[in-house]
């Protein structure tokens, strides 16, 4: 696929303020794609909450996401691949090298005798909510799953019964070495919500799915998300669940009998609904965040003599 040329003028706009002192310049136009400088990540995360990126770049092609890639390993800048920004928290200080935004550009989907071709960069419940209404099974119960495709194959993501390793016929990544290319699913080692993909870019798989009646699949789907509504804060900023559930409980059921259900710091709660999440009632930091992880952590620890386990991945610089 040829690069394409950067056509958005607000883009061009705040590519023309230039880079962060210590930046070179990213050749964005030339790799196609968008590229801005000092972009703030709250913009591009589930929690609305994150610092700037040096350089931030929405890549138009798999080739433009090799070049950027080269790009940072030729300056020794680091580089982080983000989706849709879930199960996230940037710190306040932001990225100090290239955050590199899988989204549109690498979102098509297409499908043909139920092997679907999917990028990377499309929405879970979209290609979740788009399969059930043609009539294709398999992954449709994800529909309540935050992030991306890539994300979604990277981790093996699932709910009720579900997941990406299930499904799967190949994945197309850009593996550590910079090169371009096809996994098939015997390459790949799963787990649950686990990959040995540690280092490569997921960039977009084929999966096959199973055709089934689109109006059953359609009123599982709206059972699930009036269940997701009912027992989480789906509509309030936040990455999903904080803490990995223990074996023999659940981490929201411990934090909830220390009593820190709307436990507050700053603009960040412990929501009333859920205790294994954290939301932004507007004007969080990351530090307000980490400051409610530490105390939840602390509480379970006293009372239960449990350490939660991290769930969602603590990324960027303090300020």
């Amino acid at each position: 696929m040829a690069p394409r040329k950067q056509t958005d003028k607000a883009a061009k706009t705040e590519a023309a303020k230039g880079p962060p002192k210590g930046i070179p310049a990213f050749p964005g136009e030339q790799l196609g794609g968008v590229v801005k400088y000092s972009e703030p990540l709250g913009r591009h995360t589930t929690f609305r909450i994150g610092g700037p990126a040096a350089v931030h770049f929405q890549p138009a092609s798999p080739e433009a996401v090799a070049g950027a890639v080269a790009w940072a390993k030729q300056h020794k800048l680091p580089c982080l691949i983000l989706g849709l920004g879930s199960n996230v928290l940037i710190r306040d200080g932001g990225f100090p090298g290239l955050v590199i935004k899988i989204g549109k550009g690498l979102d098509a989907v297409s499908h043909r005798a139920g092997t679907w071709k999917v990028g990377a960069g499309l929405p879970i419940p979209l290609l979740a909510r788009k399969s059930a209404e043609e009539g294709f099974g398999g992954i449709h119960r994800l529909i309540g799953v935050p992030g991306s495709v890539g994300g979604g194959v990277y981790m093996n993501a699932g709910a009720h019964g579900q997941d990406f390793a299930s499904v799967l016929i190949s994945a197309t990544v850009l593996d550590p070495k910079g090169k371009l290319g096809e996994l098939a699913k015997k390459d790949i080692a799963f787990d649950y919500r686990h990959t040995d993909l540690e280092g490569h870019v997921v960039l977009g798989c084929a999966l096959r799915l199973q055709p089934e009646d689109p109006e059953k699949l359609k009123s599982e789907q709206s059972m699930l998300l009036r269940r997701r509504r009912e027992g989480t804060p789906f509509d309030q900023p936040c990455c999903g669940s904080v803490f990995r559930n223990p074996e023999e409980t659940t981490a929201g059921r411990l934090i909830d009998r220390c009593g820190l259900k709307g436990r507050r710091v700053g603009g960040a709660e412990i929501s009333k609904v859920h205790a294994n999440y954290i939301v932004n009632l507007g004007n969080a930091s990351a530090d307000d965040v980490l400051k409610l992880i530490d105390i939840a952590r602390t509480a379970v620890f006293k009372e239960f003599g449990l350490e939660l386990e991290l769930e969602v991945k603590v990324l960027g610089e303090g300020k």
